[in-house]
């Protein structure tokens, strides 16, 4: 790798994870508000099962709809009936839009401020219609750039949504890495500019993957700097 200039983070599942309004008691909650009665002991059944059956924009164009189909699929997949789940569906995609509906991961603040320490530069690129700017202020995240898919209109991994950031701080694909939590999305959309990419695999997925990282404590050795950040 070229000398390192700067380090661009996927958003959901990397940075931050939904809270409990995004999770199988809020997705009960809302389907209560409608009229329906949804198993939260189904959630992590129908989320996978909705993950496996979701097809995105074949031209990788931002389509809010697809989410809203996604999370009615869960819906229906906890019980929700097929008149209802759709409405219950565009409901919980508004409440994604809500910074204060996630939490960062304890060691997110931690590691951008070791990144900091050593004068990388730091952006964020994000399939999501959210305000990113927003979000950056409610989370106090101290980054240089962001881009979501719903402002440039165009999700990852289409090359143009990693340039876009990397024009925003001025770092050539080379001098740049890329660390989430998608194989198709994050680390090989990255690769395919040439810049280094990192999958953050937190829940132990997929162990024998090149460039695995457990947590965001292990980047700042995985990309070659000596660390103070460490697990409290």
């Amino acid at each position: 790798m070229s000398e390192l200039r700067a380090v661009l983070f996927d958003v959901d599942f990397t940075l931050a994870k939904p809270g409990p309004e995004l999770g199988a008691e809020g997705y009960a909650r809302a389907g209560e508000r409608l009229g329906m009665t949804l198993d939260p002991s189904l959630y992590d059944e129908a989320r996978a099962r909705a993950i496996q059956d979701l097809k995105r924009h074949p031209e990788l164009v931002h389509d809010d709809e697809v989410w809203v189909v996604f999370m009615s699929e869960i819906v229906r997949g906890m019980g929700g009936d097929e008149k209802r789940a759709y409405e219950c569906g565009r409901e919980l995609s508004r409440a994604w839009r809500v910074s204060a509906n996630f939490e960062l991961y304890e060691d997110a603040l931690p590691v951008l401020e070791e990144l900091r320490r050593h004068g990388l530069r730091i952006g964020l690129v994000s399939n999501t219609g959210r305000d990113l700017a927003e979000f950056i202020v409610h989370h106090g995240l101290d980054v240089d750039a962001a881009i979501s898919s719903g402002a440039h209109g165009k999700v990852k991994p289409d090359p143009t949504i990693f340039l876009a950031v990397l024009r925003k701080l001025a770092v050539e694909p080379e001098r740049a890495a890329m660390v989430g939590d998608s194989i198709d999305d994050d680390v090989e959309g990255a690769r395919q500019l040439g810049m280094s990419a990192f999958l953050l695999d937190r829940t132990g997925r997929y162990p024998d993957f090149p460039d695995r990282l457990p947590d965001l404590y292990a980047l700042p050795v995985a990309l070659g700097l000596e660390s103070r950040a460490a697990p409290r």
